[in-house]
């Protein structure tokens, strides 16, 4: 989705009432929170999220990859518990994308993540180097990243504890523990 649409839609659920734009930190960066009428909506959208991870091929999923939308829902679902320190900086780099599209980096402080594709500037206490395909795969629970790393689709550049708990911090997609079902 282009940012002019997505800007558009935020707008439109803004509107209807489903969310709310939250300034953070005031730094002029906004949060989208759900309302009221948004949180009715939340088990609906979750069905739907269900039904899919149930019935639509998983091949299908994984030719349709958005680098932004993989990097925003692993962000958050990180589990800051998971790590032994305070503030890690974790770079993903996508060797399948363009320059502009293929760095990323969490940010996770005080319990919690931020995500960034512009470099924040921090120490980078781990690298990620993998495809998209992969990171995405790994996300939705149709991979490990021990599977991946012996499979040599995926590289960890880091200390041995970090790189140890990739799969207990990094979480996974709300909707990986699905079960594939045939009709």
């Amino acid at each position: 989705m282009s940012p002019t649409l997505l800007t558009k839609r935020l707008k439109e659920l803004e509107r209807a009432g489903v969310i709310e734009r939250v300034s953070r930190n005031g730094s002029g960066a906004a949060e989208y929170h759900l309302t009221r009428s948004g949180e009715d909506l939340k088990q609906i959208v979750m069905g739907i999220g269900i039904w899919g991870q149930r019935w639509v091929e998983t091949r299908v999923a994984l030719d349709n990859l958005d680098p932004d939308l993989l990097m925003w829902d692993m962000r958050r679902f990180v589990d800051p518990a998971q790590l032994s320190k305070d503030k890690c900086t974790v770079q993903f780099q996508y060797s399948d994308l363009p320059p502009a599209k293929r760095y990323y980096w969490l940010v996770i402080e005080n319990g919690q993540a931020d995500m960034c594709s512009i470099d924040p500037g921090f120490e980078v206490d781990l690298y990620v180097q993998t495809d998209l395909r992969t990171m995405t795969a790994i996300w939705m629970g149709v991979t490990t990243v021990a599977r991946e790393i012996r499979d040599e689709r995926l590289e960890l550049i880091g200390p041995g504890d970090l790189c140890r708990s990739m799969q207990q911090w990094l979480g996974l997609s709300p909707f990986a523990k699905e079960e594939k079902l045939t009709s």
